[in-house]
């Protein structure tokens, strides 16, 4: 405030009306969910308070609740597996091609589409052959019946179908992020490098990885993040579904609290999710806070 030479109360005018429309938005409906994970209620008549007892349902009683966790989990791992190659790509990009840009935002296109248009759209790819399914008539035509399958259909197989589809859909994202901090790097930092014997990949080694450590850890907590919080592409391309198969934490909140009326039980999962993201968010930025410090 000193540097700024402006006074207190100024900046509090300014900053309060956001920071209560914040609070409002963000903080309230969590305390109103917690509260209401202790309650049993299905949204409609008069409410019971039990405590934990929804929680205690959740963690030993549900049959599902864990599986959907271990699948969360996996989602948001996987989520994560793509960003070193979109990295490598957008060194690659930025350093032989011209116009990056415009392949970047080819790539990006996937992102700017309805979830809706997307799941259909693979649907459509992951049907069986009797349906025109254009994977398995690939794989037909290529002589490799045996690798045909009901995509969507089979438990052992549906959830991965569906880690295939958001790596594909966010890849363009994750590369613009990438892109975007790889090409804020200056060029005369390359250009020392390269009087000193490093140049090409070895100047990325000292030069680019360093640098690039605070764009790549938004990509990792973004994609990981959103990934626990998996729920409209779940839900238009198998509902969960088959036998609960493809459910997460966030389709299982969803089918409790709207399709069971079991809303009380709903915020209890809903609660449980809004821990694992926080908890998730402060460790992922104490890793990559000691690795900036190690760089530095």
């Amino acid at each position: 405030m000193k540097v700024l030479k402006v006074p207190a109360r100024t900046i509090a005018v300014f900053v309060l009306p956001c920071l209560l429309l914040y609070v409002c938005l963000v903080f309230v409906p969590i305390v109103v969910s917690v509260y209401t994970g202790l309650l049993k209620w299905d949204g409609l008549t008069a409410s019971t308070f039990i405590g934990l007892g929804n929680f205690k349902d959740m963690f030993f009683n549900d049959p599902v609740f864990w599986p959907s966790v271990r699948r969360t989990l996996l989602y948001a791992v996987a989520s994560m597996i793509e960003i070193p190659l979109c990295l490598f790509m957008a060194i690659l990009l930025n350093r032989y091609l011209k116009k990056g840009n415009t392949l970047v935002s080819i790539y990006f296109t996937p992102v700017i589409l309805s979830v809706v248009i997307i799941g259909q759209l693979w649907k459509t790819v992951y049907n069986p052959t009797s349906m025109g399914g254009m994977l398995n008539g690939v794989l037909v035509s290529l002589g490799l019946d045996s690798w045909t399958h009901n995509w969507l259909t089979e438990p052992k197989i549906a959830m991965f179908a569906l880690y295939f589809v958001s790596l594909w859909q966010y890849f363009g994202y994750h590369l613009l992020i990438q892109y975007t901090g790889v090409q804020n790097i200056p060029d005369e930092l390359y250009e020392a490098a390269k009087i000193d014997g490093a140049d090409g990949f070895k100047a990325d080694r000292y030069i680019t990885l360093p640098l690039i450590v605070p764009i790549f850890k938004i990509s990792i907590v973004l994609a990981f993040i959103g990934s626990l919080q998996a729920f409209d592409l779940v839900m238009v391309m198998t509902g969960g579904g088959p036998a609960h198969a493809t459910d997460v934490i966030s389709t299982h909140m969803y089918t409790s609290s709207f399709g069971s009326f079991k809303y009380g039980y709903g915020s209890a999962i809903a609660t449980f999710l809004v821990v694992v993201c926080l908890v998730f968010t402060g460790f992922i930025n104490t890793i990559f806070n000691r690795i900036e410090r190690k760089f530095n």
